[in-house]
């Protein structure tokens, strides 16, 4: 296939229906995928296991067109010794119970623990909505050693050591791997991450153990870090043009990006490839002369190869970038 050939490309989402979601995010659903009476706690977004919805590459998975063309779907060809894989995992999520207090390995402590072909997992969290009070857990008390972190894990006690931070919405938080975290109730979540689902509990709130959902104590105590992550409004980031830069790591990139009816100029520039996702109004996508029409929580994925294409409408969106 050659380069020209791609297109914007829009994807199949998955719909996770775990016991702490709502009914937030259901309004939005194509009624496709609508689930009934069961509550949305997840929707994957942006995935290796998308299934392509539009044009003659319809029913492919991402996957395999990213291990067929990488330099055309990522901006880059793997190193030696790698296979091209698709690096990110784009979530939105909502969350109407707390989720259990865990932590993710470094890719470093995934290939020990896992295996030499898994990774480990940063992420961002970008608030769409937050009720009064929401809360978070992120990170550790500066006082805490690693030894006391470690016993905390061992024997229960790890909400003695951690950090509460009250969420608002548009507030925007880094999580490296390592760091101990949970989502609250009254939270509605983008979730920007490594392309991994690798987690482990350290506390589920006394759940019940028959519900299938197991700690990992010893996986967990390997993976912990001390680490202090806390949360920024988007009012506190720098805007030039619309566009706010939220984080910016070696694993992905993530802008927030508000327009009001102009007609905005985008580059992949051949070096990586940008997923799109509205988090409020309409937008339209335009490249060569096709026009894509994205209204709220729905994504669109932009292959590297693509280049120069334009946004306009009014709205604002989040784009994630892979690392170049």
């Amino acid at each position: 296939m050659k380069s020209t050939n791609f297109y914007p490309l829009i994807l199949n989402p998955t719909i996770k229906n775990y016991i702490w979601g709502g009914f937030q995010l259901k309004p939005y659903l194509d009624p496709a995928y609508d689930t009934g009476n069961q509550p949305v706690a997840e929707i994957w977004a942006i995935y290796d296991q998308n299934k392509i919805e539009n044009g003659f590459l319809r029913g492919q998975i991402l996957a395999e067109l990213v291990a067929d063309y990488p330099l055309e779907m990522l901006g880059k060809t793997p190193t030696q010794g790698d296979s091209p894989s698709f690096p990110l995992l784009i979530k939105l999520l909502d969350c109407q119970n707390w989720l259990s207090v865990q932590v993710h390995p470094d890719d470093k402590g995934a290939h020990q623990l896992e295996g030499p072909r898994i990774r480990g997992k940063s992420e961002a969290w970008f608030f769409l909505d937050a009720d009064p009070q929401s809360q978070i857990i992120a990170g550790t008390k500066p006082a805490i050693s690693q030894p006391e972190l470690e016993d905390a894990i061992q024997n229960n006690k790890i909400l003695d050591v951690i950090q509460w931070h009250q969420m608002n919405k548009n507030d925007c938080i880094y999580i490296p791997a390592g760091t101990i975290h949970a989502l609250g109730p009254g939270l509605v979540v983008y979730e920007l991450q490594q392309s991994s689902d690798l987690t482990y509990r350290v506390f589920d709130w006394d759940r019940p153990l028959s519900a299938g959902r197991e700690l990992h104590i010893q996986k967990s105590i390997h993976s912990a870090r001390l680490s202090q992550s806390a949360p920024k409004n988007l009012e506190a980031f720098e805007q030039k043009d619309g566009v706010s830069k939220l984080i910016d790591c070696e694993y992905f990139s993530l802008k927030h990006i508000e327009n009001h009816g102009e007609i905005l100029i985008m580059d992949t520039r051949r070096t990586k490839l940008h997923a799109l996702t509205i988090i409020e109004g309409n937008a339209e996508v335009i490249f060569q002369q096709q026009v894509y029409t994205l209204q709220k929580f729905q994504s669109l994925l932009i292959p590297a190869a693509l280049g120069q294409y334009q946004l306009s409408g009014e709205f604002k969106l989040l784009l994630a970038t892979n690392e170049e």
